[in-house]
């Protein structure tokens, strides 16, 4: 007799038959099972990187399981289900760092060829088939399960470069982190850490510079020795004190096969004495006598590495001579702009032209690529949408190794995300970057994901939309009628709005949102500070949220020249909120001798007067002079009681901007006898931080015209790396009451 099984059992009979297979298949390794663990950890050879990698997996195993996989030597006899750890003995198709991870029923293996390709081995196994993900400083998501299980695996990973380097301020902090991202460091590689600007480290001018001003760069008719120098490439006795030196530098550090020796600093500083130039005009560019010197390092000491710089002056390739192979050129792109990829703009497209230059003589290219404002790290910077086509360029020109300088200072534009970006894609160039934003967008914000999607992608088409170049130097200021427009702020602001209430009720995402949320409103409070109506009190209220945020959030800097946050929020009250007696120089008029440098000439006819304070980037409201002195006379409109004037200028030492030496003040009733009101000698700042000094007189005098004398420093000094070039003053607002 024959029983007929109902058509929808049969189908789920079927379906049930269907998933055990699968079930079967996908169970190659168990690794936990109701929380108690049925593998072990295996150390093949007992190397320090397997121990590491050993304890990242029974770290997070344990989390996810609460299982502790034991760890053992390779003494023990390997059960089916181990893990076994094998930094030694890898697939002959590794290269350094590389792994291959295989998982059957006898097992999980991870192998490479030495490097850390055990612990990246690891970590993929983590991120890629146990849900682990890690985002940023002891930030962490991972899912909770009793049972472990493994698919067959078979993946082997080598990475697109041989050395990766990224910044992020987890990785002086968070050793897992730095590990998950795959990243080295200058110090793990190179000899000492002589990694770049090393000239006056290896040939220190405080020792030689005042015995031996010939070994230092010859330009505009003298030796320039100094702190910042470039040497006589030429000089061979240079070349034999470097040569000892670097002997001793390896001998020291056993294991360290690498060294740069690299300029110093700063552009045009180059020896140009008749031996160099010779070389430099040969090879029709002023990296020709730098690759000489240092083929002749690489050929006394051809079992080592050198790196140089091909950077500024230097980013042309020479035309006759070529790198030795151990000689590792460093190929910075420190000029281009960065709203689009750097085959679509005139500044991308000369360095393309020098790094294709290069890869024509030189298979042993570091590229040094930038993705930061370095004047405003805690500033809107939408440059997501060129980090892949700019990686895959640096790749294809035969870069094996890559540092992506990216504003990743805590509280930075989305520091964590872009660290996430570059990060996986050095890694590999070809990852889906739609797929990573998303994956991290959500992992991290959770529920808030959708909406920081939105603000992304609305700012990177407004950015490009508005035809304003982003640099590395930038100023929200400078895109206040573009991608910052008033309407599309508000657009920014609805975004972070819904952001935040999408998580409200999570402490953890919310603070992280509001983390991200910092550089909209430093922007806000950047904008408003230039603008002529003002309502005072939303500022002040906005000022006072920023700062709370980034006390909270402990955000330690605006700008790679440590200028402090906190600090920002109490001169910004003091700088640019409303004084208590306003200035009777307002709408005055002001003359200048001589005319201050072409590009602020226009708004060197309001500026110094319109009750505007200028900002700590130099591109917006400031008047600048390059290498001169200067007289400014402001003429009041008809004779005034006066009792004080000062006049505001900035120091900046990163943009050649130093404080002048010496202000003179004088006022007259008629434009032509002055009489000399006081003089004011400044003293030289050597300080990093950006400042604003003001320069006051305070003694009654009756006067219609008021004139001020600058003496300029005029040329940066020995210790500044802009050494033996002119320099600029740079002065705003001119404040008399």
């Amino acid at each position: 007799m024959t029983t007929l099984v109902p058509k929808f059992s049969r189908y789920a009979i079927l379906l049930l038959c269907v998933i055990f297979s699968v079930s079967l298949d996908y169970a190659q390794a168990t690794l936990v099972e109701n929380a108690i663990p049925r593998s072990r950890i295996i150390l093949l050879n007992n190397h320090p990187e397997e121990r590491t990698a050993a304890l990242l997996l029974q770290d997070f195993i344990k989390k996810i399981s609460a299982a502790e996989l034991p760890i053992l030597a390779n003494n023990e006899s390997l059960h089916p289900g181990d893990i076994v750890i094998n930094n030694a003995d890898g697939d002959a198709a590794l290269t350094e760092d590389g792994f291959h991870l295989t998982c059957s029923g006898n097992g999980l293996s991870i192998s490479s060829a030495g490097g850390k390709g055990v612990i990246y081995g690891a970590v993929t196994l983590l991120e890629q088939y146990l849900g682990v993900d890690y985002f940023g400083e002891f930030e962490s998501n991972y899912p909770q399960q009793k049972t472990i299980m493994l698919p067959a695996i078979d993946r082997m990973e080598n990475p697109a470069f041989r050395y990766r380097q990224s910044q992020n301020y987890a990785l002086s902090t968070d050793t897992v982190y730095r590990l998950w991202n795959r990243l080295e460091m200058p110090t793990d590689v190179f000899a000492a850490g002589y990694w770049v600007h090393t000239f006056d480290r290896l040939l220190p001018s405080d020792v030689y510079g005042k015995t031996h001003p010939e070994y230092y760069a010859y330009f505009n008719g003298s030796r320039h020795p100094g702190k910042a120098s470039q040497w006589c490439l030429t000089n061979d006795e240079v070349f034999e004190l470097v040569s000892r030196r670097i002997d001793s530098i390896f001998k020291a550090n056993p294991g360290k096969n690498i060294i740069s020796v690299s300029q110093n600093d700063g552009n045009f500083t180059n020896c140009t004495c008749d031996q160099c130039k010779a070389i430099d005009d040969y090879e029709g560019a002023l990296s020709g006598s730098v690759v000489t010197f240092l083929n002749k390092l690489a050929a006394r000491f051809p079992d080592k590495e050198f790196s140089t710089l091909a950077y500024l002056y230097t980013m042309q390739p020479p035309k006759h001579i070529k790198p030795l192979p151990n000689v590792n050129i460093m190929l910075c792109d420190i000029d281009c702009n960065r709203e689009v990829s750097l085959t679509e703009n005139a500044s991308g497209r000369e360095f393309v032209k020098a790094m294709e230059g290069w890869s024509a003589i030189s298979d042993n290219i570091f590229i040094w690529d930038y993705g930061i404002n370095f004047d405003n790290y805690v500033s809107p910077f939408p440059n997501f949408h060129i980090l892949q086509d700019n990686i895959r360029l640096f790749r294809k020109n035969h870069a094996t190794m890559h540092f992506s300088q990216i504003s990743s200072s805590r509280g930075g534009d989305f520091a964590e995300l872009r660290s996430y970006l570059v990060n996986k894609l050095m890694w590999n160039p070809e990852l889906n970057v739609d797929s990573l934003l998303h994956h991290f967008l959500n992992g991290y914000y959770g529920p808030a994901g959708p909406s920081l999607y939105e603000y992304i992608k609305v700012m990177e088409g407004a950015l490009l939309g508005s035809g304003i170049r982003l640099w590395i130097y930038d100023s929200p200021v400078s895109h206040k009628s573009g991608m910052l427009k008033p309407e599309l702020m508000r657009r920014y602001k609805q975004l972070f709005d819904n952001a935040e209430q999408a998580v409200k009720s999570d402490p953890t995402y919310l603070m992280r949102v509001q983390r991200s949320r910092l550089p909209l409103q430093y922007a806000e409070l950047e904008i408003a500070r230039t603008e002529n109506e003002k309502d005072y009190a939303d500022i002040s209220q906005k000022l006072d949220l920023f700062e709370s945020r980034v006390k909270a959030f402990d955000v330690p800097t605006l700008n790679e020249r440590r200028n402090s946050p906190v600090d920002y929020c109490e001169l910004y009250r003091q700088r640019y909120m409303p004084a208590a007696e306003k200035s009777i120089a307002l709408g005055a008029s002001v003359n200048y001798a001589p005319l201050p440098g072409k590009k602020y000439q226009e708004i060197s006819k309001t500026a110094l007067t319109d009750g505007l304070f200028g900002g700590s980037t130099f591109v917006e409201s400031w008047v600048g002079w390059e290498g001169q002195d200067a007289t400014i006379t402001l003429d009041l409109g008809t004779v005034k009681p006066v009792h004080s004037i000062e006049a505001d200028f900035l120091h900046q030492l990163g943009a050649w901007i130093l404080l002048p030496k010496k202000v003179t003040y004088s006022y007259s009733t008629d434009g032509q006898d002055f009489t000399p009101w006081e003089s004011h000698t400044i003293p030289e700042d050597r300080s990093v931080q950006v400042k604003f000094v003001g320069i006051k007189t305070e003694i009654p005098v009756q006067a219609r015209y008021l004139k001020i004398d600058v003496v300029a420093t005029k040329e940066c000094p020995t210790w500044h790396y802009g050494v033996g070039h002119p320099s600029w003053f740079f002065v705003d607002e001119v404040t008399v009451k």
